[in-house]
């Protein structure tokens, strides 16, 4: 949601700077963006209706989510629902978790809202939504060395309520404070029916605190050539103001952003619908954010690496070296009953653990074991994973 009398920008030409060039193998991932899942998404978000705290059709929309995601490859205990207090009644944010490779404490967060005010909503922020949906889908099966956060918020229409609940019960609240890299927010990216759509505005932190406005610039200049190198859309220059990103900054965070630069005259009417977007402007914002998060999220280009995560179901064991405690990620992994296993270098099993009901993470107490190397072994009835780890 933003205000057209704060939309004061200018535009940044930037040349294919900041080290960063075309990655064929980031290229093959971004042409898998579908204009016909944007459009069938689209349509899917407006026939869900007015969107507003403490309807059905608000809820409605939540279960779609759960369920799209659940269709590409995620699980259930990857999804989590928070629910925070908006007015009068209960709303939640939907937040989907990818556990990274190299830094799984470590987040990469792409986020945008769903709820919506007066009308349907379907460009503000149904085009947010539906962007989120296919990097998604195309990262799910791809290793990346930084965890993602697939955030859908609520409450944004209500003055940016859920993400300020998210920030203050999760983000602040997790022991240590939730290492976040760098928060990608994506709202009002539908672009208009009645012009040329070919330009992205890209956000910077510009706002106090000043600490993080640095690192914002920056990453937003990545930002931008991303989008120069992935899609063939221009780039526009702004600031941050006014949505989801907000709540991160003032919590000294690291924010960049999309909107759209044909500004929409429907937002929080009845006509912000379909008819009066561009969805081929969606999917080439679609394809700018897939190329950015696979730089954001820093993707590995080993086809070996990608086999070799897939096979192994997602699972990880962390970190490695480990000292007082060891972290098991399950991955896809549906099981509702696992076991785990620590195996020395002679054979024998020095630590052995039965995990029933799991959640995506469990943590296993490494408290009087050896200094030295390890095989890591989880069991369940159908699959059987081993990865070698060091305890120092």
């Amino acid at each position: 949601m933003k205000n057209l009398l704060f939309s004061l920008s200018f535009l940044f030409l930037l040349s294919k700077g900041h080290g960063q060039t075309y990655i064929p193998y980031y290229g093959t991932i971004v042409d898998q963006v579908s204009e016909a899942n944007i459009l069938d998404n689209l349509t899917e978000f407006e026939s869900l209706g007015v969107k507003r705290r403490g309807t059905a059709s608000l809820q409605n929309t939540l279960d779609w989510l759960k369920a799209e995601y659940l269709s590409y490859g995620y699980t259930a205990s990857q999804l989590q629902e928070y629910s925070f207090t908006n007015g009068s009644t209960t709303c939640k944010n939907l937040v989907i978790t990818k556990v990274g490779t190299l830094y799984p404490n470590t987040f990469v967060i792409i986020c945008g809202h769903y709820d919506t005010i007066t009308g349907k909503g379907t460009n503000d922020n149904g085009s947010g939504v539906v962007t989120i949906f296919e990097v998604a889908r195309l990262l799910q099966n791809i290793p990346t060395e930084y965890s993602i956060k697939f955030i859908n918020f609520s409450g944004e229409e209500d003055g940016l309520v859920g993400s300020q609940n998210f920030v203050s019960t999760v983000v602040n609240a997790t022991n240590p404070k939730m290492d976040i890299k760098l928060v990608f927010n994506i709202d009002e990216v539908g672009g208009r029916a009645d012009m040329i759509n070919d330009t992205v505005t890209c956000e910077r932190d510009t706002g106090s605190p000043t600490s993080n406005n640095a690192v914002s610039n920056t990453i937003t200049n990545e930002l931008i050539t991303c989008t120069q190198l992935y899609s063939s859309l221009n780039t526009h220059l702004s600031y941050a103001y006014a949505s989801d990103y907000m709540p991160f900054e003032e919590n000294n965070e690291v924010i960049t952003g999309f909107f759209e630069k044909n500004e929409t005259p429907h937002r929080h009417t009845s006509s912000d619908l379909l008819v009066n977007m561009d969805p081929e402007y969606v999917y080439n914002i679609a394809k700018a954010a897939t190329g950015a998060m696979l730089h954001f999220a820093v993707v590995s280009t080993a086809a070996l690496d990608a086999d070799e995560f897939v096979n192994d179901n997602q699972v990880s064991f962390y970190p490695s070296p480990a000292k007082d405690i060891l972290n098991i990620n399950l991955g896809t992994l549906t099981d509702t009953h696992y076991s785990f296993s620590l195996i020395d270098l002679q054979g024998k099993v020095v630590l052995s653990r039965e995990v029933k009901n799991p959640n995506l993470l469990e943590s296993i107490s490494l408290n009087g074991l050896s200094k030295g190397m390890y095989l890591a072994v989880l069991q369940t009835a159908n699959n059987r994973i081993a990865k070698k780890i060091v305890i120092e």
